[in-house]
């Protein structure tokens, strides 16, 4: 028997990519309004500062140095991926969250980056976080969404196996 509805896919997720990109947005707009550059101002000394800078490359300033050509790469390839991802959002079933939540994450952090890379030629940073003389590369909103949901699509696609992969088997 064939069903004559079909089922809603997951789509509706992309209204949290819209609220990451907001937020993103929103977070650098105050980062720009308000933070010095290059200053260090601690929110947990000895752990966590808000600093002000800039990425011209991607993670971890990889191709920073290239001369510009880099940042319309990186927008591309986000941009790519936004497409991709939505394609499969539009082929997953709406509730299957452990699939839908990863990629709306990405989604949306992949936005926020690309309005800056078009907006400014570089990526708006300022969450520093150190221990004693260790510091990670800052980075923003955006990115940790980007990571969340990397790490969601690796833990639930391959370690736990999504909805649509149970039934496939």
């Amino acid at each position: 028997m064939t069903e004559s509805h079909p089922k809603p896919n997951a789509l509706i997720w992309l209204l949290l990519s819209v609220a990451i990109v907001a937020l993103d947005q929103l977070t650098k707009y105050w980062v720009l309004t308000s933070l010095p550059e290059y200053t260090a101002i601690p929110v947990i000394d000895g752990f966590w500062n808000w600093y002000r800078t800039y990425n011209t490359g991607a993670a971890f300033s990889f191709l920073s140095d290239a001369g510009g050509w880099q940042q319309y790469l990186f927008a591309a390839f986000a941009i790519v991926i936004t497409l991709v991802l939505s394609f499969w959002l539009s082929r997953t079933r709406r509730g299957d969250w452990k699939t839908a939540l990863p990629f709306a994450l990405v989604i949306g952090g992949a936005l926020g980056n690309v309005i800056d890379r078009l907006q400014h030629g570089h990526v708006v940073d300022f969450v520093q976080w150190y221990w004693r003389d260790h510091y990670w590369p800052a980075f923003n909103l955006a990115d940790s969404a980007i990571v969340c949901g990397a790490v969601g699509i690796a833990l639930f696609g391959l370690i736990g196996g999504s909805d649509r992969g149970r039934k496939a088997r």
